[in-house]
């Protein structure tokens, strides 16, 4: 069993229900962010899944230069503030540079470091130093295994506040794949581990200045990494996402979703029992 992390009221790990991470990809404007927001805090209160939002402010690793990234740092923190403050949901988003991790840190409860960067030691140390849960991405280059390291980075400034989040590893040139066995490796480091279903279908750079996605493995991956004994799962949703302005190819519906989460939660009923 894995450790029970809290991000603000909810817990992960230690054998708690399945938990969810979701929201859009990045934040397209402040009234988009709080539809969202509201939708997937009723839908997830009818469920009975604790939910962490999740959104982007500056998604500074774009295939192109001309890529939407979001709103910036101040403006985009304004708006992960006015969800936490108005739905009482904890609120993630992820850093890039070290000048972001204290205005971060005064916001967000889960700080997540993006799976390109999940190397990167002195990133990882000063955002743990923060005292708020750490996010690691395993890097889309990274064996179950090599993550160990970038959990010893973080214990090192005495944390234990960790979570970690499968992606999918690089197959060939444009692709990836999700290894179930990678799983319950990761889950044997004694924290608990994340499924992000939307990213694991992207295709890196599939759409030449974008990359591409195929949304339809979103279902069955989901399934099995359940089946599989994740702690938690991460959805990048969109209330329409062939109109998104990234990653839209992989997001998630929030029309579709009620019922994948619905079978989600019935195998991870059975796997803990």
């Amino acid at each position: 069993m894995t450790r029970e992390i809290h991000a603000g009221g909810v817990k992960i790990g230690g054998g708690a229900p399945l938990a969810l991470i979701a929201g859009p990809c990045v934040i397209e404007s402040e009234a988009s962010t709080m539809e969202t927001a509201e939708r997937l805090k009723r839908m997830c209160a009818d469920l009975g899944i604790a939910l962490i939002f999740k959104s982007s402010y500056d998604k500074a690793n774009r295939s192109s230069v001309t890529s939407f990234r979001g709103p910036g740092m101040a403006a985009g923190l304004r708006v992960l503030a006015r969800v936490k403050r108005e739905f009482g949901l904890p609120v993630l988003s992820d850093v890039h540079r070290f000048e972001e991790i204290a205005p971060a840190a005064e916001v967000l409860d889960v700080i997540q470091i993006p799976a390109f960067l999940s190397r990167q030691t002195d990133l990882l140390v000063a955002t743990a130093k923060t005292g708020r849960v750490v996010n690691i991405k395993k890097g889309q280059f990274l064996a179950p295994w090599d993550i160990k390291n970038a959990i010893g980075k973080v214990e090192s400034t005495g944390s234990t506040n960790i979570l970690i989040t499968e992606r999918g590893v690089s197959f060939g040139y444009n692709n990836l794949i999700v290894d179930m066995r990678a799983l319950p490796i990761l889950r044997s480091f004694g924290y608990p581990v994340v499924f992000d279903a939307t990213h694991s279908v992207q295709i890196p750079g599939g759409a030449g200045t974008a990359s591409s996605g195929d949304r339809q493995f979103v279902a069955p991956l989901t399934r099995a990494a359940v089946a599989a004994g994740v702690d938690a799962l991460f959805m990048e949703v969109h209330a329409c996402p062939d109109k998104a302005l990234c990653d839209g190819p992989n997001m998630v519906s929030l029309d579709e979703l009620s019922g994948l989460l619905r079978q989600a939660q019935e195998i991870d009923r059975i796997v803990k029992r």
